[in-house]
């Protein structure tokens, strides 16, 4: 069996196993699978379920879910169809099949605009939604992106191709099929071969100059490139250029640069030199030797990680100043990085070029110490299993892939070890992490938001307490936020499987449900018992009747709207929703007061935690001090005072653990022996001493 098949059988008994639980049908259990992954890659803001399979004038038309508001998203509005078949041996789908796929999907958008249309469609209470949000909002529309989900393999270059432009805005598709889902969940590689062929495309080939050394770690270049081509380009591949970009992957959406426009308009033939230029990337290049000298003819996958707002500007002056950017040239750094390495050099690059413009959490990349802290915490901090007897782990993925690559890469008998240890229900990534969090903040309206922008509003907070509190991100914080975790999936099921519960909106209702309890028990003074919860690894009964009481609750105010509302989805996004929820009293069963704290119990046990964790930690350190012995701390020594690395209390420090056993360092001595050791061995110290040599 190829790796490919293997993929599509898991792929469809994950779907076929959460259909199950959450009382869905297979296709909207896939729908909301890839609509995660979709969000997080950074291809949606957000995926909303709107679901239409009828005849329109004698043809079929089809839509299974949208992006979110157009006007909240840069004017570019992403329709989504899922194409999705349960099969034994892996689909093909030819350049045919993706046509009528794509005729379908297109024949509901420009249904939409028709009012007839939408009139007989009212029943439709999901289509009706984002037909009546395609016509309110068509003025503000500037792009329209056409995204077709396939478990299919797909034997066509369609994706990126324009289709038909409607009403003057340009319509592009984009295909996610087998091979590029497999491709994301596994190795986090999120861009379908993005192939930019600068002479073939776009009007000529752009000159280059050589800025590397043969001994640098990665090749770079110096180009000057012409702002109509960076336009061009920019209007055929729009956001996939700059999903790189910290400020695109944070979501920061800031309106085009004035001072950028008025060069533009003003003075096109100063751009050059009053503009930064680009900062770029590019897994490979092809450039050829001519008589002007290096042109740059081809890049793979070319990202530009710094200079997004000019990009934008070039590409909007395409309609209003369009002489003007005939005069416009841009500078631009290239820098060639291989894939392999694009996880941790990319997002540095990022970072490092933004920094003249603060960006908040800028570095919130997978490589952040706090992303780093966490998932530590997930591979050591063990958790009751099923049975009551083997202890299990939470996989957190601080980077997509880490789970099927940490699998991947044993036997078939490790990988049933690794499968009881790290259970496929344990596992979950960054943007898991920061819906649980931001719904316990009782932001559900931000959660509603979408992944990507619910996680920009978490980095920006976790951003800050990372910077004034990191330490209080310990073992106790991570066994909370599992429960937390717990708690949330445990209310998507109650919701699946209430009698009340209407279909639709289940991720709305679920964290508006939850945060609106956390909320109620504040009121009262009190707390939601986390610890329980993770001791049990399950949410009791009494936990589970009060959640459902509030999810019912959640799902009228969600489906009742004010007057003149009529998509939920987008009602479920405004802070009046919450608001609404918020203000409303609710009858909770007695027993609710059985899974409530006080706030003081709940920071007595932190205290508790934190001292028997210290505790841990210094008599760990004491026996690693004596295990190590006195020569090693000797060897430690005199390295760090040929460099003087170490502080005079440092210094001395190591001084009583070299003459052990004749001095014995204290507790307190051994943990700061432990830290300078850190130190000088992230300054490059190592020692051939052996750790029992005396």
């Amino acid at each position: 069996m190829s790796d490919l098949e293997e993929f599509h059988h898991e792929l469809i008994a994950d779907i076929q196993g959460d259909a199950d639980v959450l009382g869905l049908v297979t296709v909207e259990a896939f729908f909301e699978k890839v609509g995660e992954l979709l969000t997080e890659a950074g291809e949606l803001d957000g995926a909303s379920r709107a679901y239409f399979g009828d005849a329109i004038a004698g043809h079929q038309a089809r839509i299974d879910g949208y992006g979110g508001d157009p006007r909240d998203g840069d004017g570019i509005l992403s329709l989504v169809l899922c194409d999705f078949s349960i099969t034994d041996e892996v689909r093909l789908i030819y350049k045919n099949d993706l046509q009528t796929l794509l005729n379908r999907l297109y024949r509901f958008l420009k249904a939409s605009l028709d009012r007839d249309f939408r009139e007989r469609i009212q029943d439709h209470r999901d289509a009706f939604g984002v037909a009546d949000l395609i016509a309110t909002t068509w003025k503000d529309i500037e792009k329209i992106k056409l995204i077709i989900v396939s478990n299919a393999d797909s034997r066509t270059q369609a994706d990126a191709a324009n289709v038909k432009d409607l009403d003057g805005r340009p319509v592009t598709l984009s295909v996610w099929d087998l091979k590029r889902l497999k491709q994301y969940m596994e190795q986090g590689q999120a861009r379908a071969n993005l192939i930019i062929d600068f002479d073939r495309d776009f009007d000529g080939s752009v000159p280059l100059l050589a800025a590397s050394g043969g001994d640098s770690a990665l090749e770079s270049y110096l180009a000057v490139i012409p702002g109509k081509q960076l336009a061009a380009i920019y209007d055929k591949w729009g956001p996939r250029l700059l999903e790189a970009n910290v400020r695109s992957f944070l979501q920061a959406r800031g309106k085009v640069n004035q001072g950028i426009r008025n060069t533009i308009r003003d003075e096109p033939h100063m751009f050059f030199s009053y503009n930064n230029g680009l900062s770029a990337t590019a897994d490979a290049i092809e450039v050829e030797q001519t008589d002007q000298g290096l042109q740059l003819v081809r890049a793979d996958n070319l990202q530009i990680v710094n200079g997004g707002q000019t990009t934008a500007s070039l590409h909007a002056a395409r309609k209003s100043s369009a002489a003007q950017l005939e005069q416009v040239h841009v500078q631009m750094k290239l820098t060639i990085v291989p894939r392999e390495q694009s996880e941790l050099v990319v997002p540095r690059i990022s970072e490092y070029a933004n920094s003249q413009n603060k960006v908040n959490a800028a570095d919130f990349f997978a490589n952040h110490p706090f992303h780093i802290r966490i998932e530590e915490l997930s591979r050591k901090v063990l958790a009751r299993g099923e049975d009551g007897y083997r202890d299990t782990k939470w996989f957190y993925e601080r980077a997509r892939g880490q789970y099927a690559d940490e699998r991947g890469r044993r036997t078939i008998a490790e990988r049933k070890k690794f499968d009881a240890e790290f259970p496929r229900s344990q596992f979950l990534t960054k943007t898991d992490l920061a819906k649980f969090e931001n719904t316990w903040a009782c932001l559900p309206h931000i959660v509603s938001l979408g992944a990507q922008k619910n996680f920009a509003e978490f980095a920006k907070h976790i951003g800050k307490r990372w910077g004034t509190e990191g330490a209080a991100f310990d073992e106790l914080w991570f066994r909370r936020m599992i429960a937390k975790t717990i708690i949330f999936r445990t209310t998507e099921k109650l919701v699946s499987g209430a009698e009340w519960y209407e279909g639709g909106y289940r991720a709305n209702i679920v964290t508006y449900a939850i945060a609106k309890l956390v909320h109620d028990a504040e009121e009262r003074e009190m707390v939601v018992d986390l610890d329980a919860v993770w001791r049990y690894q399950d949410v009791s009964p009494d936990l589970k009747a009060a959640l459902l009481v509030a999810a019912a609750e959640a799902q009228d105010v969600i489906t009742h709207p004010p007057e003149g509302v009529r998509n939920f989805s987008e009602w479920a996004k405004k802070q009046a929703c919450w608001k609404g929820l918020e203000d409303r009293e609710l009858s909770y069963p007695e027993e609710v007061d059985r899974v409530l704290i006080s706030p003081d119990l709940a920071n007595e046990r932190a205290r508790e935690a934190r001292a028997e964790k210290a505790v841990e930690t210094s008599v760990e350190a004491e026996l690693e001090v004596h295990r190590l012995g006195a020569a090693f701390w000797a060897e430690a020594r005199n390295w760090a005072r040929e460099r003087g690395l170490l502080s005079p209390r440092e210094n001395g420090v190591l001084e009583t653990c070299a003459a052990i056993p004749s001095k014995m360092p204290s507790d307190k001595q051994c943990a700061i022996a432990m830290g300078a050791l850190k130190k000088l061995q992230d300054e490059g110290f190592s020692t051939g001493v052996s750790a029992d040599a005396t």
